[in-house]
């Protein structure tokens, strides 16, 4: 059965390295999710990144042009001390890289179609072409992806020591039937819980929640 399925791109302009990870929805939680599987295959964190102006991160432009950031984003840039600068609408040329990394992705890791049985299988077959192509040697260039990668570490910020959770928080309530609404889907959750205030914790595959104190 063929699906829909939104892709998360992180590309390093100085090595040329790329890391693409599929999701079955464009959520917060996907988003967040991207960047932490992202720095963990990079083995670090870059000290700016520009991003497209998309609504996961801002919440609006102002008339000056500034972006209102989106509180989850604010929260992922505080924990990885992040620089997150954005590109100019309609401005295409400002994403070349990341924009051209996604075109290269489509055409040589997506065609033809691939098939797999679970995300899992399909992400592990994303790493694994990523980690392939650290092995070409590029125009203009006399060392590998690879090894331009290696000095690229040396400018990147070190992992912190708490992981980051990649997941969206949402106070809510349990109905009497003892079930939790998380995005239009019921969740059931013990009965005792019914009646009471929850807390959800919404990951890209999975929700927990617990009673709130």
């Amino acid at each position: 059965m063929e699906c829909k399925i939104h892709f998360y791109v992180m590309s390093l302009p100085h090595s040329d390295a790329v890391f693409v990870k599929g999701y079955p929805t464009e959520t917060t939680e996907a988003f967040c999710d991207g960047h932490v599987s992202a720095f963990a295959f990079f083995g670090g964190i870059p000290q700016t990144i520009l991003y497209d102006n998309t609504k996961i991160a801002v919440a609006r432009i102002l008339g000056d042009r500034t972006r209102v950031r989106t509180e989850r984003f604010t929260e992922l840039q505080s924990h990885y001390l992040i620089d997150g600068r954005f590109g100019r609408p309609a401005r295409e040329n400002d994403k070349g890289n990341v924009e051209g990394m996604v075109g290269f992705t489509r055409r040589n890791f997506m065609v033809p179609p691939p098939r797999f049985n679970s995300f899992d299988d399909l992400n592990a077959h994303l790493e694994q072409r990523c980690l392939e192509r650290q092995g070409d040697k590029l125009r203009g260039h006399e060392q590998t992806i690879g090894n331009r990668l290696i000095s690229n570490r040396e400018a990147l910020m070190g992992l912190p020591v708490a992981e980051y959770e990649a997941c969206v928080h949402v106070s809510t309530r349990a109905t009497s039937i003892s079930t939790v609404r998380y995005r239009s889907n019921d969740y059931s959750v013990p009965v005792t819980y019914a009646h009471h205030d929850v807390h959800v914790r919404g990951f890209v595959h999975e929700c927990h929640h617990r009673l709130r104190q």
